[in-house]
């Protein structure tokens, strides 16, 4: 056989083998995306993935995740704005557009459970839940009067439903500056209940996601920051958020649960896990998350979504008490949620305060 015959063949076996471990990639990826047998598990899956056209989290790019103290250049907003202060406040109006429909559905299950909790762990790290609980927290809260527990809101802005009609308007519009109809309303159940329980707690009203979306998490770790130099007891911070889910015919999702006769918003504790250095205490962290997961169970059963624990940081770094918590959807009610945010608040005091 003639020296270039020799070369051809061989080019052609090593082309043949590249695309053959190609199609077993994207075979291997299509399988791992195959629907769940249920509705619940299908959106839980969708929820843990990090990137992709399945997620449904706004994620925070690099500029977004600080790892070091920034300088702080504004005051602190312990009480709601004044509505007059900003430009835009989108009110509830009347709708004109087509009408989605707003399923509710109960999410329980993670890829890993122990006793009455679930979790969807989507790192590489092998998790002993069984450890988590039995562990000691990595703080303790003093008994006295100083402020210890900080409840902000990177995306200040997410908003609910005010009325639970079972449709959901494709005009509507989820953001709000008004702090009554979205996450402040439950961040002030939570802080309420927190003082009633005699914890020292204060709720952040900043709005830093508006007028501009990108660099909200910037912006919520400098106030963070200021609440630290102000309060140095603070040994807890909370950021409170909502979630959204949509299917791709535009059905929107609501996570509910209930408690003594009385509708309310599952939540969704997030946990971060650091591969790259920056985030050391990711694992007291997931303590504190996966205890407070337990208490949320154990004191009111269903309330919880699967514990979401991944590669990501959310300002999580900031100390070994810092969690972000999803509060429902944008297709839950304000009720549901605050009802909600009440429900956290006696299950974080009763966690942190024996």
């Amino acid at each position: 056989m003639k020296k270039h015959d020799w070369k051809t063949i061989t080019a052609a076996t090593a082309l043949f083998l590249i695309m053959a471990v190609c199609l077993s990639a994207v075979a291997y990826r299509a399988g791992a995306c195959l629907p769940l047998m249920d509705e619940a598990a299908v959106l839980s899956g969708k929820l843990s993935f990090t990137n992709g056209s399945f997620d449904t989290r706004e994620q925070a790019t690099a500029d977004e995740m600080p790892t070091e103290q920034a300088a702080i250049q504004r005051p602190l907003a312990e009480t709601p704005s004044n509505p007059a202060e900003t430009a835009e406040k989108p009110q509830d109006t009347s709708h004109s557009g087509d009408t989605l429909p707003v399923k509710e559905l109960h999410v329980s299950n993670g890829n890993m459970s122990y006793d009455n909790i679930t979790v969807r762990n989507t790192t590489d790290y092998d998790l002993d839940v069984e450890s988590l609980l039995d562990s000691d927290l990595p703080f303790s809260l003093e008994d006295n009067h100083e402020v210890q527990v900080l409840v902000y809101h990177t995306h200040t802005c997410e908003r609910y439903l005010t009325e639970d009609t079972g449709v959901y308007y494709d005009d509507y519009y989820p953001r709000s500056t008004d702090g009554d109809l979205g996450v402040v309303a439950v961040g002030e159940r939570l802080v309420e209940t927190l003082k009633e329980h005699g914890i020292g707690a204060v709720h952040d009203t900043t709005l830093h996601d508006y007028p501009s979306y990108e660099g909200s998490y910037a912006r919520s770790w400098e106030t963070i920051c200021a609440y630290g130099e102000k309060y140095p007891s603070i040994k807890v911070t909370i950021d409170l958020h909502r979630d959204a889910m949509t299917s791709d015919d535009g059905t929107k999702y609501k996570p509910t649960f209930t408690y003594d006769g009385q509708k309310a918003s599952q939540i969704m504790i997030m946990a971060g896990y650091d591969t790259e250095g920056g985030f050391d205490f990711w694992d007291e962290n997931l303590i504190f998350a996966t205890q407070l997961q337990k208490k949320c169970e154990d004191m009111f059963p269903d309330m919880s979504r699967p514990l979401n624990f991944g590669e990501y940081t959310y300002n999580m770094n900031y100390n070994n008490g810092s969690l972000l918590i999803e509060v429902g959807t944008d297709a839950n009610t304000v009720e549901e949620s605050c009802r909600s945010g009440e429900y956290l608040g006696e299950a974080l005091a009763a966690l942190l305060r024996p």
